[in-house]
């Protein structure tokens, strides 16, 4: 079997709810209940649709509406196998949601990829970026076996490395005009900090904790965000045009407004729109 070019934005309607099966989750502020891995998700319908896909956040499930497969649902169903459901053949579902949980994975590395391949500056680099997407892609598009038996740990090390090496091109070209910035570093527990009138400009915020982070109307320009954890961040207002490597599933996570700036190819979640509706109480 050749190798396809993955489609990187999902498709619901062409997936089995891997979503909804292939991951256990446990009651917390993202999901009102415990789930096993596996095992179909009590809210989920016989098309495979959602049964309370119109009220989750207000049902308790805000985790669900900040996830993304970055299409790897509909490969996995449909391409890798052939349309036919895990509840049409029973015997498929480990390896089906096995091929999910690692499929999903190669996706978001080839999203985060493809953003770097665009931002990268020297030659070496963008040929380094190149390369690592090539490897990714090939297994990512191959077959059921290729998929099941690719070493996400290793690939997860190569995508890391390059896009550091993109991130640290890009933030070059800022200066740490406040001094505050110094301190922050990849990893910082922000929980909850106040960072509005921060001039975050090229900041390394790699796999920050943002949870409840009020940045409020800070321009975000060039701050790596990769695999930050913004859940319930105050972005109203905040400039994310250009931030690096932001996903949807991150802003979705977090709060925002009408005004809130985002990157190319980011969508302004429903939660936002309904709350700017929604006048705030001081």
């Amino acid at each position: 079997m050749e190798p396809t070019t993955p489609r990187l934005t999902p498709d619901c309607t062409q997936c089995f709810a891997l979503c909804c099966t292939a991951f256990g989750f446990t009651r917390s502020a993202d999901f009102a209940i415990d789930k096993p891995p596996a095992t179909p998700c009590p809210n989920l319908a016989g098309d495979f649709s959602c049964t309370i896909h119109r009220s989750l956040r207000a049902r308790g499930f805000a985790g669900c509406t900040a996830f993304d497969c970055f299409g790897a649902g509909q490969a996995v169903s449909q391409r890798l196998f052939g349309g036919t459901s895990w509840r049409e053949d029973p015997r498929s579902a480990k390896d089906m949601f096995t091929a999910f949980k690692v499929l999903r994975q190669l996706h978001e590395m080839l999203w985060q990829l493809d953003r770097a391949e665009s931002l990268a500056y020297s030659p070496e680099t963008a040929r380094e970026v190149g390369q690592v997407h090539s490897l990714v892609q090939r297994i990512a598009g191959g077959s059921l076996e290729t998929v099941l038996a690719a070493d996400v740990g290793s690939l997860h090390e190569s995508v890391g490395a390059v896009l550091r090496e993109v991130s640290e091109e890009v933030r070059a070209g800022y200066f740490d005009s406040d001094p505050r910035v110094v301190h922050l570093a990849p990893s910082a527990d922000l929980a909850g900090a106040d960072l509005r009138g921060w001039q975050l400009s090229g900041a390394d915020l790699r796999g920050a904790c943002l949870i409840a982070a009020d940045l409020r109307g800070t321009d975000l320009t060039a701050v790596d965000l990769l695999g930050a954890d913004l859940r319930d961040a105050r972005l109203d207002d905040a400039d994310l045009a250009g931030a690096l490597f932001l996903t949807q599933a991150q802003v979705a996570a977090a709060r925002g407004s009408a005004a809130t700036s985002l990157p190319a190819g980011i969508g302004r979640p429903g939660h936002w729109r309904a709350a700017a509706r929604t006048p705030e109480v001081p």
